[in-house]
């Protein structure tokens, strides 16, 4: 397990410190450049800069391979949480080692996003040391491509996310490679709710798996004292079906909608 807490200056270690989520909120807007480090425009999947067919290969891996058992499966052994117990900065360095495959944005070690992100959140939010710490972390899942946490194939563990066990709506980029996932003609699955009911809460969804669930699980079982908020961020950031096209949103819940706000901070 990966040890998951905030602490500050003088704070007895150990010690939790209790924080209230809605002392936390900002109004301001986080400012997003305008290009990528390619110089096009964010999450385009169409000009080729050189990554257009590994990101395109990836995708269609993950929508073949993404179903309802398989996710499963895949949160029953990971909710183990025996692969490593280590400190947060200790599971940062190991992401020098890791090139997100699914990213049109970035072809840089994972590490550098992380700091990043974490900056540009201190920047507009200076007061908010619960949302420093989620940017700092919300990809640390993505060491599960290392053999030490199983070795997963990048497209079991980065990318959109989505959820299985209702239709794939058109708004997941590359839907295309949908109809060759066992569920896509699974009566079962393949209607608007499918095994879910509207505004049943997006805790009681299961997503496609990947290190955005995985971080959430490892955060919330070693007992993180993250507000809501941030763990709603670790586990959804990557949902973009959701926060660009409101799909799936008849799945959430009240507070659900709630923490939704928080995610235009990242995204």
């Amino acid at each position: 397990m990966v040890t998951i807490c905030i602490g500050k200056v003088g704070q007895a270690k150990g010690q939790k410190i209790q924080l209230d989520a809605n002392e936390l909120v900002s109004n301001d807007e986080f400012a997003l450049p305008e290009k990528n480090a390619f110089g096009n425009s964010f999450r385009d999947y169409e000009t080729d800069n050189g990554r257009k067919d590994i990101v395109e290969q990836h995708y269609k891996s993950s929508h073949i391979n993404q179903t309802y058992e398989f996710v499963k499966q895949m949160r029953e052994e990971y909710m183990k949480l025996d692969k490593a117990e280590m400190g947060i900065w200790e599971c940062c360095e190991l992401l020098n080692e890791i090139v997100d495959e699914s990213d049109p944005d970035l072809d840089e070690p994972q590490i550098q996003h992380l700091l990043q992100s974490a900056e540009a959140i201190r920047k507009d939010y200076p007061n908010e040391n619960w949302l420093h710490l989620t940017a700092l972390i919300h990809d640390l899942g993505k060491i599960l491509v290392l053999p030490k946490f199983g070795g997963l194939p990048q497209w079991a563990v980065v990318g959109d996310t989505f959820p299985v066990g209702c239709a794939f709506d058109e708004s997941n980029v590359h839907h295309k490679y949908f109809k060759e996932n066992p569920d896509f003609n699974n009566p079962k699955y393949n209607t608007r709710n499918g095994v879910y009911i509207e505004g049943c809460g997006l805790d009681n969804v299961l997503m496609s798996w990947g290190h955005d669930d995985y971080m959430y699980m490892v955060a919330k079982e070693n007992g993180t004292t993250l507000p809501s908020a941030g763990l709603f961020i670790v586990r959804y950031h990557s949902f973009y079906p959701l926060h660009k096209y409101g799909a799936y949103s008849q799945l959430m819940n009240k507070e659900d909608k709630e923490n939704f706000k928080w995610l235009k901070v990242f995204k």
